[in-house]
């Protein structure tokens, strides 16, 4: 028995929430419902496709494989079906992006664009570095990190990778020198820059080795601009975002240190709910981005 795309559909819901209540939910189903059709779906295909416990629900060999096969597959053409807002195949509607700060470097230069591209689409950035929950808030998706991704999402990269850089004033260096490691930092004055989270703190890796710094400092302060404006001034050793200082350190007013210790990482990521049917400019703008990565 060839099986229908609903049913793939079902399976790959199952195996993403790890068991049968919440996708049922998802599909509008009841979970006795949604398990008689993977059942079907298993004697159809003559293969057991996932493992049932009272406790949990992953899938099978079997099923791993199939499910890496189809569930691209069918992502991608519910965002084709889901992008045909009009009948001139042009989506409309609202975007509802949160974001922290830092996306700007990466989303920024998108925007623009993608609006040309799609102007029926209205879209509402929100730059938040909170950490809000974006979908109980109301947001069709967020932008983040990978270290700050929920597993349940699907995550689509922005951009390139990025990294950080340390960088002083030359007048500082002049007044308490050039430290020789990250851990004199610990004793300078150094431009903190605080998030709803706290403080940020400073991580540098080289050869496997990390050292985390927390900055100590006169000026604490929410805002980059600010920030690098106080580096540039001589206030304090500063960490930011490359894109964020280039200018300053082309220009000599801030000198870059411990690049060896500050590699590149992976840009942030557009993330939403895998669900049936995402609204259409979501779906737009999710192809717009996908289109974009494979001819850049």
């Amino acid at each position: 028995m060839k099986p229908s795309l609903d049913d793939l559909a079902l399976l790959v819901s199952v195996a993403r929430h790890r068991g049968f209540r919440r996708a049922a939910a998802e599909h509008g189903l009841s979970p006795s419902s949604l398990s008689e059709r993977i059942r079907a779906l298993e004697d159809g295909l003559g293969t057991r496709l996932l493992n049932r416990t009272t406790r949990s629900v992953s899938p099978t060999e079997a099923g791993e494989a199939l499910i890496a096969r189809v569930g691209g597959a069918l992502e991608d053409l519910d965002l084709a079906l889901a992008a045909t807002g009009l009948p001139s195949d042009e989506p409309v509607g609202r975007l509802r992006i949160n974001a922290p700060g830092a996306a700007e470097i990466a989303l920024g230069p998108l925007i623009a664009p993608f609006l040309a591209a799609h102007p029926g689409v209205q879209l509402e950035l929100v730059v938040d570095d909170g950490f809000t929950d974006v979908i109980g808030a109301g947001f069709d998706a967020g932008v983040r990190y990978g270290e700050s991704l929920d597993k349940d999402m699907i995550a689509v990269p922005l951009g390139a990778p990025e990294r950080f850089v340390l960088v002083a004033a030359p007048s500082l260096l002049e007044r308490v020198g050039t430290p020789d490691s990250p851990e004199a930092l610990a004793a300078l004055p150094c431009i903190r820059m605080k998030l709803p989270g706290g403080v940020v703190v400073w991580e540098f890796e080289k050869d496997d080795r990390v050292i985390r710094i927390h900055p100590e400092g006169a000026f604490t302060v929410t805002d980059r601009i600010l920030a690098a404006r106080a580096a540039v001034d001589g206030l304090g050793f500063h960490a930011t975002f490359s894109a964020w200082a280039e200018a300053d350190i082309a220009a000599g007013r801030l000198v870059s240190l411990f690049e060896d210790w500050l590699p590149p990482f992976e840009g942030p990521f557009l993330y939403y709910p895998s669900r049936r049917h995402p609204p259409p400019a979501l779906a737009a703008f999710v192809s717009w981005l996908r289109v974009r990565q494979r001819e850049s």
